[in-house]
This record gives structure tokens, sequence and C-alpha cells, in this order.
């Protein structure tokens, strides 16, 4: 257990970093074994190669301040200037190696080849001298990565994926060049073949001709062309002023149709409106003329029969021995007939000039004209004792008579107008198709004959009341 605590864990040292992906490098073994020789050999090929192609690249390696004054910084190490081309691909601002520092001389510009080369060697020899070796290694293997980078456009060092794509990149830009300095070859061989084929002076005469009218179209061209621009720049003016009009013209017909749509939403509001008042004043209409049609007397006044009885507004009037009526039914029955006989001489304007008749519901009764004391009731209590009422017996006459009466003034206005049953001053109504006469009065007579001729009262009452409602009900 001690041992294996003692044991100290393997380190690799890394001192540099690849130019282009800052991925952290180990150097090959061979970099920490270079020879003064081979330094010096390397220094003489970059020196050979700036002097030739004009670089702005320089190496040097100082002790001290050059100038000898007090001004600049001093330093035991040594230090490492190098200017790097503006074209290179790779930003070193994260990837640089802290032992490059900046340095210029006095008069602000690079040393001279031969002041490089002395200082690297100078360099080489103190570092030796005052240095460990693993510290003179890093500064020339530092200073060597320098003259590759000079030599080149690229930054070194690089890892080994970096370099095989620098390569590959580098061999298809090669493929590109070689491609195009053959087609310069192959161009400058025309260009030679159409020269040599030129052997009189008239040919040469004829392209200088030619070239001369190329000229000349060509500074047509150049003219139609700047005509054509100005052609251009007018016709995209007015497309933008009708681009403009365009969408001036979009937006009104936009409003326009809203305004469209507004409209149209309130005609069909309105249509809808006009068909609904239509229909309602159609439906008036027809409800008008069937009320026109309609006679008020005949809803009011509904004149039928129920078996043997006459009945005016369901009231039955008159009894049978084996039909008791209630006198109560009788009395409403003449009471809606003196109500109906009033009515329609009030519709004639007609005024009776015997009796006057007083409707009073089941109680309605008539006067006399002659004696206005005298009121005859068109109502009773019934009994034994009816048939001795004699008042019933002359109002039921009277009622009659008014009747006739009535009928006279009808046959003033239309003398083709008859009634089916003719009636008698003395109460009596007679019957054509049998050839009898039956009394109104219920004293000394039978109920079937007073029964039968309250029903033919009533027939000749409908029939004054339809010949009204024909003649003179608007």
């Amino acid at each position: 257990m001690e041992n294996h605590q003692d044991k100290k864990p393997l380190s690799i040292d890394v001192n540099f970093s690849c130019q282009r992906c800052c991925q952290p490098l180990r150097l090959h073994q061979t970099l920490n074994n270079i020879t003064k020789e081979t330094f010096q050999d390397l220094i003489s090929r970059n020196r050979d190669s700036s002097s030739s192609e004009d670089k702005t690249t320089g190496i040097r390696i100082d002790d001290d301040n050059p100038s000898g004054s007090n001004d600049g910084p001093k330093s035991d190490s040594h230090v490492i200037y190098k200017t790097i081309h503006s074209f290179r691909n790779k930003k070193l601002n994260d990837c640089d190696y802290s032992l490059i520092n900046p340095v210029t001389d006095s008069n602000n510009g690079s040393l001279p080849s031969t002041l490089v080369t002395s200082t690297l060697l100078s360099g080489f020899d103190q570092s030796s001298n005052t240095h460990s070796k693993s510290s003179k290694d890093l500064k020339l293997q530092i200073q060597l990565f320098d003259i590759l980078s000079d030599q080149s456009d690229i930054d070194h060092p690089l890892c080994e994926e970096c370099a095989d794509f620098v390569i590959e990149q580098m061999d298809k830009q090669l493929m590109i060049l070689e491609q195009e300095c053959n087609e310069f070859s192959e161009y400058k061989k025309k260009i030679e073949q159409d020269i040599s084929s030129i052997t009189t002076d008239e040919e040469v005469n004829n392209l200088q001709a030619r070239l001369k009218e190329l000229y000349q179209t060509q500074s047509d061209l150049i003219v139609e062309l700047k005509d054509l621009n100005e052609q251009q720049q007018s016709l995209d003016k007015q497309l933008k002023q009708s681009k403009n009009e365009l969408k001036q013209s979009e937006i009104a017909t936009e409003r326009y149709f809203q305004e469209y749509n507004a409209l149209k939403f309130n005609y069909f509001q309105c249509e809808e409106e006009y068909r609904t008042l239509e229909n309602k004043i159609r439906d008036a209409k027809e409800y008008f003329a069937r009320l026109k049609r309609t006679s008020v007397f005949n809803l009011t006044f509904c004149i039928w029969h129920t078996g043997p009885f006459g009945t005016i507004n369901g009231f039955r009037l008159g009894r049978l021995p084996n039909i008791q009526v209630e006198w109560q039914e009788i009395n409403a029955a003449w009471g809606q007939c003196a109500l109906l006989l009033v009515s329609l001489a009030k519709k004639l304007g007609f005024t009776f000039q015997r009796y006057k008749i007083v409707p009073y519901g089941n109680f309605s009764f008539i006067e006399s004209l002659d004696d206005k004391s005298k009121q005859l009731p068109l109502y009773t209590a019934g009994g034994i004792k009816y048939y001795f009422h004699q008042k019933f017996d002359q109002a039921m006459v009277a009622f009659l008579d008014c009747l006739q009466e009535f009928y006279d003034e009808i046959r003033l206005q239309d003398r083709n107008f008859k009634l089916p049953y003719e009636m008698h001053s003395k109460g009596e109504i007679y019957e054509k198709t049998n050839n009898v006469r039956y009394s109104i009065k219920i004293s000394i007579n039978t109920e079937e004959n007073w029964t039968k001729a309250l029903k033919f009262m009533l027939t000749n009452l409908k029939w004054a009341l339809a010949w009204v409602t024909t003649k003179h009900d608007n």
C-alpha cells in the first residue's frame, strides 16, 4: 500500500495548441532533439524566402532593450516577436501561445534578417547557458513554428486532423489552378494558331476594320444600353406609381365592397321587413274583406231550428206537451227577438207607428203609442194561469203587428221581396202549403199550433234580417 501511494501519476506536458481548432497538442519527440546546425539551416531558408517575396514577418529574440535606455521594459527571458498576415484564415486571439510578445526596435520596424539570425543563434547559445534543457527546447520549438508560419499562409502548429483538412483543401485548390492553367494554355495555343493563320496585310486590315466595327457596335450598344437603363428607370418609376395607384384602388375597392355589403345587408333587412309588412297587409285585407262580407246581425242573431222549435241564439221559442221548455228560456228568446227587430228598424231608420218595443232581456215589453200607460210584457211566469194572461197574448200580437209594419216598409223599398208566411193583424200566420192559419196567442190554443206559429214568425224575422244584411249592411 505504501509503495502504491508513493507512485506519482504520469503527467504529460502540453505547451502548444492547434492554431485552427484550439485543441491541446503533444509534440513528437523528434522536435525535442533539434540541433543548432538544423535550426541555422531553417533560419537561412526563411531569410531567402523573405527577401524574395517581400514578407513582413520577422522574428527576434532580445536579452535587453536594444537602445540601451532605461525606458523600455527589461526581462531575463527571451522575447519573440511575430507579425501575422491579415489574410490568414484563423484568428489567434484565443489560441496564441503565451510566450509570444510583440517587440519593435527603436525605428518601429522589423529587424533585418541577418540581425534576426544572429539574435536567434545568440538566443540559442544564451538559452543553453542560462536555462534548463526543457526551456531551451520549448523556445526552439516556438521559433521553429514561427518559421513554418512565415513560410505559408497557415499558422502552426496544427493537429493531425486539421493538417489533413488543410492538405485536402490545398489539393482541391491545386486541382482548380491546374485546370485553369490548362485552359489558359489551350487558349494561348488557339491565339497562336489564329495569329499564325494571318499571313497577309489584307486579312490584317479586314480584322482591324472588323475590330473597329465591333468597337462602334459596342459604343452603339452602350448608348442603347444607357437609353434602355433610362427607360427602365422611367418604367420602374411608372411601375412604382402604378403600384401605388393599384394599392389605393384596392383600398378604395375594399371600402366600396364594405359599404356595398353594409347596404346589401340593410337592403335584405328592409326587404324582409317589407315582405313581412306585405304579408300583414294581405292578411289584414283578407280579414277586412271577410269582415265586410260578414254581417253583424248574422253574427249577433243566429236564427235556426232544433226539431219542431225555432231558435234564436240557441234559445227555443215554444212548448210541447212532451217537451216542456222552461219559461225563462222562452222569455230570453222573446227578448232576443225584440232586440233584433228594434235593431233592424234603426238600421233602416224606421219608426213604428202604433207600438214601441223595449228590449230588456228576459223582461222585454211593448208600449202602446196610443196609451203610453199600457205596457204589454213579452214574458210570463208560466203555470196553470198562463192560459189567462191576456197581456202576454196582446204583447205577442203587438210584436207580430210591428213585424208586419216593418215588412210593409221593406216592400216600399223592394217590391219583389216577399215573406214566406203571411201575417195578419189578429195575430195569425198563414201557411200556404197546407192552407192553415196558426194563432200566435197561447190562450185558447194548443201548444203544437202555438209552437208552429212562433217558428213561422222566426222564419219571417230571419228573412227580414237577410234582406237588411244584403241591401243595407256595409
